[in-house]
């Protein structure tokens, strides 16, 4: 296993370790001793003999024995002398405890720069600094100094925050929840939580891995490493900070419906982690998919002994997309038999309010057996004669007998005993049926990932030289947008179609160029300065003759020149007048942390307003471009309603991928917009109206 000293030491130096208990060194090193650490644990302190009855060593390099793994907790400024030490002594691994690094600004910025660079001369891996430590309950190795330890399990728990772990682990002692690991990494100066997820995927102790993310560092690793564990073991992912704030936020669409938030959100997407939006419900996902089998498909059993609760776990199964199917005749049959004449033997099983254990058992192990059903959901609400306790030893019986399908009970307004009888056994409690829908819905749509075959991102073919010598040619003037000339020539060289046009920098000029392509055209402002052409009247439509040419093209100047009197303008765009289509919008922006970030969704001049779009991290599959194109709301137009025709899905598939091909191929491409693209009917395929692109600007 790769972090082995991290995850399984055979011997653990406290560095810093304290005789005083209110400090944080006396409290690592009571952990790991009260805990039962079965390796070898050495105090370091140079002013005691001894602490907690062990000798206490005055240096680390004094240690007669090897050391796996050294926790630091000495104040910041001298952690590079301490990491110093354990170099010398061959320290495989060392937990930075101490804070007073780059969380508080640029001096510490410098200081954890340098003990990156001590572990790097040395072959050391360091966790943190300024983290909370890291716990293996397996391992009784408790090197952290949290308030107490959970009990085994098979939950892994990785935390950029000290504070919220110390929260999330109360939570699993509170709910008697085991946990197989807790590392709190902190800053991430050197190891991150792609690494401990990468580490803990190969240890079959852990079913499932929580995640808290304020921000991630090595974004295309992270997506990487997860893609890859996702199929061995699900990961739930909560992450804090959505603000979407950037600095290209008002420069386009595209830029201003990305932004970081949505980008992890894409990364998460790619990797098939599961992002959840609260605490709760990173608890309740963590707590359910531990204990679990697959959710093989969306039918789902409800038993209950309340007619209202039955109805609202109904509700909430049929809103999350899942399905609640009337069992089969012969199913019925048999409980009609075995249940009282006043239960209801549809789904969901209403088994009435004096429903006993043995009613609870026959019609869940009834219900399992349903070639419809895929798993179940028990509702017990406390009724006078409702025996909780032998309902909760009855539903892990049917698991333990009928194991190839989840079971999420829900002891309603119920706690003590049969809570505990379940949580034992490794079954969660949720309180109310909504939550066992949604945790329930989240498993199916994990089986559905890790079964679905894996598809290379096609390449399409694109004249890499043609667009590499437009680059070129920006980047030796310097600039950072490309003109409407040089956008016509990315794509063609991109294969993507743009109706005739030319540039005309007098009404001369713009009266031959309509008379060369034909008229009607429209007339466009070009400047670098002007984002969004219709807001300043730099639009005209529907042009037809010579005359009107020339009186749009005055038109043009003076209505920009009034509104934005200081915009540079470097002609006019007299383009082709193109047949109406359904206008969209496709767009992608590089994200600094994960890469090129690809947008579509309904385009022209609302696509801010309505914010009708969905987002992928390249480079895109076939099967997530077409999950992208319906994902929008506005997807029933481009399918066809009321008669009309539906439009050329296989033409917009073909641009959206061409669009990924060449923000892969080219990373000095920083954006690149089509708004918008008009679709026309299928077989008729697209064409791109206007076009953006942002390059990287040139080196003065």
């Amino acid at each position: 296993m790769k972090l082995e000293a991290f995850l399984r030491p055979r011997s653990v130096a406290v560095i810093g370790a304290s005789r005083e208990p209110g400090k944080v060194g006396h409290r690592v090193l009571r952990n790991i001793v009260a805990g039962g650490f079965g390796g070898e644990v050495y105090p370091v302190n140079p002013k005691a003999e001894e602490i907690l009855g062990m000798r206490c060593y005055r240096s680390v390099v004094e240690i007669p024995d090897d050391v796996d793994l050294g926790v630091i907790v000495v104040p910041a400024k001298l952690v590079p002398g301490i990491v110093e030490e354990c170099g010398r002594k061959g320290v495989k691994g060392v937990v930075v405890i101490s804070a007073g690094f780059s969380e508080t600004g640029m001096e510490g910025l410098e200081l954890e720069r340098r003990i990156v660079e001590i572990c790097r001369q040395y072959g050391i891996r360091m966790l943190g600094p300024n983290c909370l430590g890291i716990i293996n309950t397996w391992e009784k190795m408790n090197a952290s100094f949290s308030g107490a330890s959970p009990m085994p399990g098979n939950i892994a728990l990785v935390s950029q925050s000290g504070a919220l772990g110390s929260a999330i682990l109360n939570w699993a002692i509170d709910k008697n929840v085991g946990l197989s690991n807790f590392v709190s990494v902190g800053n991430e100066a050197d190891l991150t939580s792609a690494d401990f997820v990468e580490a803990l995927a190969e240890d079959d102790r852990v079913r499932v891995i929580g995640l808290y993310v304020e921000g991630v560092k090595e974004g295309r690793r992270f997506v990487e490493v997860c893609e890859k564990v996702v199929r061995k073991k699900p990961i739930v992912a909560l992450k804090a900070g959505k603000t979407e704030v950037g600095m290209r936020a008002v420069m386009s669409h595209t830029g201003s419906l990305a932004g970081y938030d949505v980008a992890f959100t894409a990364a998460c997407r790619k990797a098939g982690v599961i992002r959840v939006e609260r605490m709760e419900e990173l608890f309740e996902l963590v707590a359910g998919f531990g204990p679990q089998p697959p959710m093989r498909g969306r039918g789902v059993l409800i038993v209950t002994n309340g007619g209202g609760p039955g109805v609202l776990a109904a509700d909430a199964c049929e809103e999350t997309g899942l399905q609640i199917p009337l069992l089969e005749e012969e199913i019925r049959e048999k409980l009609g038999k075995s249940l009282p004449p006043h239960a209801s033997v549809h789904n969901p099983v209403d088994l009435v309010g004096d429903a006993d254990a043995l009613r609870y058992r026959v019609a869940l192990t009834a219900g399992l057996r349903s070639g419809k059903i895929n798993g179940a959901i028990v509702i017990v609400t406390p009724q006078a004669m409702t025996p909780v306790e032998e309902i909760a030893e009855e539903i892990l019986k049917v698991r333990r007998e009928l194991g190839d399908k989840p079971i999420l009970p829900v002891f309603m307004g119920i706690g003590g005993s049969p809570i505990e009888i379940l949580r034992k056994n490794g079954l969660p409690n949720y309180e109310f049926p909504e939550s066992a829908a949604f945790v329930m819905r989240k498993m199916y749509d994990y089986f559905v990932t890790v079964t679905a075959p894996e598809e290379e991102p096609p390449m399409k073919d694109i004249d890499e030289g043609a667009i590499a010598g437009v680059l070129e040619k920006a980047s030796r003037e310097r600039r950072a947008v490309l003109t409407i000339e040089e956008c016509m020539k990315v794509a063609e060289a991109c294969g993507i179609r743009m109706p005739p046009a030319g540039v005309a920098k007098s009404r001369g000029e713009a009266v031959e160029v309509a008379e060369r392509i034909g008229y009607p055209v429209v007339l466009k402002v070009i400047s670098p300065d002007i984002i969004h052409k219709t807001d300043v009247g730099g639009v005209v439509l529907n042009v037809k003759s010579a005359e009107e040419v020339e009186r749009s093209y005055d038109t043009i100047l003076r209505r920009v020149r009034v509104t934005m009197p200081e915009a540079r303008i470097a002609g006019i765009l007299v383009c082709k007048m193109v047949p109406t289509g359904k206008e969209v919008i496709v767009g992608s922006v590089r994200d600094v942390q994960f890469g090129p970030l690809v947008m579509f969704g309904l385009g022209g001049i609302y696509v801010n307003f309505l914010r009708d779009v969905s987002q992928r991290l390249c480079p895109l599959t076939q099967r997530e471009v077409a999950e992208m194109i319906r994902e929008i709301r506005a997807y029933p137009l481009l399918a066809g309603v009321r008669g009309e025709a539906p439009a050329d899905i296989e033409a917009l598939v073909d641009v959206i991928l061409r669009v990924s091909s060449v923000m892969q191929r080219f990373e000095r491409i920083v954006e690149m917009e089509i708004n918008p693209l008009c679709v026309y009917e299928k077989g008729k395929g697209c064409l791109a109206v206007d076009m953006r692109i942002t390059v990287e600007k040139g080196a003065e």
